[in-house]
């Protein structure tokens, strides 16, 4: 990252060294000796949270010993894809150099043989071809290499709740059996669905029960938060104004994935961070949105729609079917609410949490809102 020039500080994507990353100093020293003192972790945070960047802040501190991986697996959909990839990520990050050559990995992959592609910069990169059938015997067999490694794997599984979506039964039971064998590798089973998350991890039906170390992440203190942002417009000579992050932070409720993003719009703003500036932010967000906004909402059905709005309007209700916000907000009864609303948590249009019921995404609450969200 030295090499390169940063013309703005406030990343949306990736992660880009301490220098960019905001706090979670003790989040990341759990971690750390979780790690070394080999113990598997859960770590549960609803999406936008910065889950995946302490991931990789945590990969940074690393010893050498270790050897980070990381797998992110939202977009899989059954077992055969899951063990590709997993397959693969372990193979390319792990093999020693005779096993680049191709030599010494058909010791491991009987059922599966591996493809080494040659890439422009030298290396070799390596494809699995697994078939359903072949699944649990490639994955059987990834295991086998990964316990005859000298070094010590660090496994960062993202958005794991998703092996709950494959069609196969018993995925969960079947990953547990090898997890608990694969002494030298350590596992960090990431989710966003924290309910999901729950029922596999702290509840005694689950496979994975009490199996790991159980963390949950919070947002970023505001007052760390606002330090962070300062330093920032300071070192450029541009004015801060503390009030107006603290109005922004409270306005999407420390997330960081909505503070950076807005961050990195004002730092466009010659005159540094002042209400005008983050409003004019937002807007631009909202607005780049508003088709997608208005495709999804018009998707819905009526009653999805209706909900989608009142929580919208409301700010987020406590319990769902509550009489006074079903008549403020006219909606249907309150079975036909919780049915609604359970399929809008589960397409991740709605947010179940202690504090109750919200719009996910908080950019599409602010459209909803709008003159443009009130005419669908």
């Amino acid at each position: 990252m030295s090499a390169m020039k940063v013309r703005n500080p406030f990343f949306i994507k990736g992660y880009h060294g301490p220098e960019y990353f905001c706090d979670r100093v003790q989040e990341t020293e759990r971690l750390l000796s979780a790690i070394r003192n080999g113990r598997d972790v859960t770590l549960m945070a609803p999406r936008r949270y910065g889950k995946t960047g302490l991931i990789h802040n945590v990969f940074a501190r690393l010893e050498k010993d270790f050897v980070p991986i990381y797998l992110d697996i939202f977009q899989m959909r059954s077992l055969a894809e899951f063990t590709r990839a997993f397959s693969e990520k372990v193979v390319s990050e792990l093999a020693t150099p005779l096993e680049r050559t191709g030599k010494g990995l058909l010791e491991f992959f009987r059922g599966c043989r591996p493809t080494l592609t040659p890439q422009e910069d030298g290396k070799l990169t390596f494809s699995f071809d697994v078939l359903p059938s072949k699944a649990e015997a490639t994955l059987k067999e990834t295991f086998a290499f990964l316990e005859a490694r000298k070094v010590e794997p660090v496994i960062a599984i993202d958005e794991f709740q998703q092996v709950r979506e494959f069609p196969e039964t018993g995925v969960e039971a079947l990953l547990r059996s090898h997890v608990q064998f694969c002494h030298n590798a350590h596992f960090i089973f990431a989710g966003s669905k924290k309910h999901l998350m729950e029922e596999m991890f702290a509840l005694p039906r689950g496979p994975f029960y009490q199996s790991t170390q159980l963390m949950s992440l919070d947002v970023i203190d505001r007052a760390k938060y606002g330090d962070f942002a300062r330093s920032f417009f300071v070192r450029s000579g541009r004015a801060f104004d503390r009030a107006a992050f603290d109005r922004l932070y409270a306005r999407f409720e420390g997330i960081t994935w909505y503070l950076q993003a807005v961050l990195n719009r004002v730092w466009e703003n010659p005159e540094g961070l002042n209400d005008a500036a983050v409003d004019a932010a937002v807007g631009q967000l909202v607005d780049e949105s508003a088709l997608t906004y208005s495709d999804l909402l018009g998707s819905q059905t009526g009653n999805a729609q209706r909900i989608l709005r009142a929580l919208a309007a409301s700010g987020g209700v406590a319990e769902i079917s509550a009489k006074a916000f079903l008549d403020q907000y006219r909606l249907p009864a309150a079975s036909s609410v919780r049915s609604a609303v359970s399929d809008l948590v589960d397409r991740n249009l709605v947010e179940r949490s202690a504090g109750g019921y919200k719009v996910y995404d908080r950019l599409f609450a602010i459209w909803l809102g709008s003159e443009g969200g009130m005419d669908i």
